[in-house]
């Protein structure tokens, strides 16, 4: 009997991976087909339902698909990776790590990046209410008796969908790619089959089809393309989700199965329209002969919860990146995973993305309607990628100044273009998205900022440390045999634990800990660079552990790591001792003063620091202190 091989492993491993690509990277512009040509064809679009306009825009769908995904995406976005993580905070660490010697553009780079990373909080409400409208929509072609049970319907998926985030997506998530698979295959063959009873709709494939259908809507074309656009929507994830299946399998899924079926299937509603204009009520589900619509309307609900799961899961992994980063207040987080740490739930963000869709579905109602919010956030999003992309070439590749603007320039027009085109729509539901973008981006500012005057507040009132221990060997206090740790974020100064333990308890330990966790702005830190340690004499030692905003702050663990360098930090021989701020708002020169509350307010409901520093609740001690800011 024949064994397997390395090659044969690693082509395993591509498989699987690939499949994977297949189900939670695909998922979202996976479902665009069900609304998209249904929304270029809008009566506010002003185009005409004929064959040269229907060649016309499916030529336009086509090659933004090619542009958009597989030239900027797939060919270049991809490769500017932060040690193999993608996604928008990812970029914009690598963008600001890249200007570092330049703190003014680097604060603006960080800006731009974090409204950016904002704006896919508004995705992750309209995805899971479109797709999830959109497939139950189908329920009005079966019958249209059944219009009016669409929304309730809709938010009872999405009920369930919610309420089940709390297991894991680990169990689901095995069946995301067959099911994917599925689909696409279902898009491709309904698609082939109008395509060869009307195969003059292959002319599309001839992009001076697409220069004519967009030239000649004059100003209308705004209107054309902000609908256009929503073929790409989900772009932005074979980014995001670089992390988990690496460049190769996201590019052998788009251009294996993902692009063609996608193709097929925008020709065949195509087709069908040319052939049935009275089809444009949905095009989608009319690709289906009657006997097969229940199954299609069923197929289309699971591709559309996929989607929404994957949306859901990234806003996530982006709230915990955000949290490492500085930019939002610890919250709780349930690991649902024993093997896989990038398994989490969030209660906090899961129920508020949960009510956010339950808004919108209420209040839009259909998936046409919410067209108008999808594309700004989308578009947006796609130009500040590509804005950071271009940093990323110009100053971390140092590549000479022709060449960046050449990989970036080209899109940065059609990202401009669809920018506006999608503006256009801004009073149709388009504010939604931008006005949640903002509102996440003054809270995530907001703490930022307050976090960084609360340690300067400290470092200004608080007592140098090395001075304080250089003074001990004059202390008549008794000193107890274990080991204390003192969590700070300024690890220069004195913890306001270990004063207030003095205070009240008069007495030290043996060994004393002033411990700093730091996250760098790079998504991993491989375990040798984890842990620096500075002896200061008398029983202190200053300790800094680094993670990557991508990992898991577990600090026993890590603690384990300072007996090769001579101090033990045995488990049941240690106590954490947390200052636990509380904050006080004051007029000053700091921030307004609205800001000062809304941070002392964020402060207050933050997450214990035992929890998100995986630290032994039986061995935390908390004592509190007042800080102005």
């Amino acid at each position: 009997m024949s064994h397997p091989t390395s090659a044969d492993a690693r082509r395993a491993g591509l498989a699987a991976l690939t499949l994977g690509a297949i189900g939670v990277v695909y998922g979202d512009i996976g479902t665009s087909p069900l609304y998209t040509m249904k929304a270029v064809f809008e009566p506010a679009t002003g185009i005409p339902l004929d064959a040269a306009h229907l060649i016309g825009a499916c030529s336009a769908i086509f090659w933004t698909l090619m542009l958009i995904v597989t030239f900027k995406y797939v060919i270049l976005i991809l490769r500017a990776d932060n040690r193999g993580e993608g996604g928008a905070l990812a970029l914009t660490a690598l963008a600001a790590e890249a200007v570092r010697h330049r703190p003014r553009l680097r604060r603006v780079l960080l800006a731009v990046g974090l409204f950016g990373a904002t704006l896919f909080y508004g995705d992750g409400v309209i995805t899971p209410a479109i797709s999830v409208l959109g497939a139950m929509e189908g329920l009005e072609v079966a019958t249209p008796a059944l219009k009016p049970y669409v929304a309730p319907a809709s938010l009872a998926v999405l009920a369930l969908l919610f309420a089940v985030q709390r297991l894991g997506t680990g169990v689901v998530g095995k069946a995301f790619g067959p099911i994917i698979v599925l689909w696409f295959a279902a898009l491709a063959v309904t698609g082939l089959v109008q395509v060869a009873q009307e195969p003059a709709i292959l002319a599309a494939l001839n992009p001076l089809h697409a220069w004519h259908f967009l030239h000649e809507r004059g100003w209308m074309v705004l209107a054309a393309i902000g609908a256009i656009v929503l073929a790409v929507t989900g772009a932005e994830a074979l980014y995001a989700d670089l992390g988990h299946f690496g460049a190769k399998p996201i590019r052998l899924a788009w251009m294996g199965l993902v692009l063609p079926s996608l193709a097929l299937n925008y020709l065949g509603q195509g087709a069908l329209l040319m052939r049935d204009p009275g089809a444009i009520e949905n095009p989608f589900f009319r690709l289906f002969p009657g006997a097969w619509l229940v199954p299609a309307i069923v197929l289309a609900t699971l591709a559309a919860i996929i989607a929404s799961q994957a949306v859901i899961s990234g806003a996530y992994s982006m709230t915990k990146q955000a949290i490492q980063l500085g930019f939002l207040p610890r919250m709780e987080m349930h690991y649902t995973s024993a093997r896989e740490a990038g398994q989490i739930y969030i209660p906090a963000v899961n129920w508020a993305l949960a009510l956010g869709v339950a808004a919108v579905v209420i209040g839009f109602g259909s998936s046409s309607a919410l067209a108008g919010a999808y594309g700004i956030a989308v578009t947006v999003t796609m130009l500040i990628t590509t804005l950071l992309t271009y940093v990323v070439v110009r100053h971390a590749w140092k590549l000479p100044l022709p060449v960046a603007l050449g990989a970036t320039g080209f899109f940065l027009t059609i990202d401009l273009l669809l920018v506006v085109s999608c503006s256009v729509k801004f009073f149709d539901g388009g504010w939604f998205t931008i006005a949640t973008g903002l509102g996440l981006f003054a809270l995530m500012s907001t703490w930022a900022r307050g976090r960084s005057l609360l340690i300067d507040s400290i470092r200004h009132e608080g007592l140098a440390l090395q001075a304080f221990v250089d003074q001990l060997p004059q202390e008549t206090r008794p000193r107890i045999p274990r080991t204390a740790v003192y969590p700070v974020a300024d690890p220069t100064t004195v913890p306001q634990a270990l004063l207030h333990n003095l205070k009240h308890n008069q007495v030290l330990h043996e060994r004393n800990v002033v411990l700093t966790v730091h996250f760098a702005e790079v998504p991993w830190v491989a375990d040798h660079e984890r842990l620096a340690m500075r002896d200061l004499g008398h029983g202190f030692w200053q300790v800094t552990l680094h993670f990557g905003f991508m990992q898991t702050p577990d600090v026993p663990r890590a603690l384990d790591g300072c007996a090769a360098q001579g101090l033990a930090v045995p488990a049941f021989e240690t106590s954490y001792f947390l200052s636990r701020e509380t904050v006080v708002a004051t007029a000053g020169a700091g921030m307004a003063r609205w800001r000062e509350t809304l941070f002392a307010a964020m402060s207050r409901n933050a997450g214990r620091v035992s929890e998100f520093f995986r630290l032994p609740d039986n061995a935390v001690i908390e004592l509190g202190t007042r800080v102005q800011i």
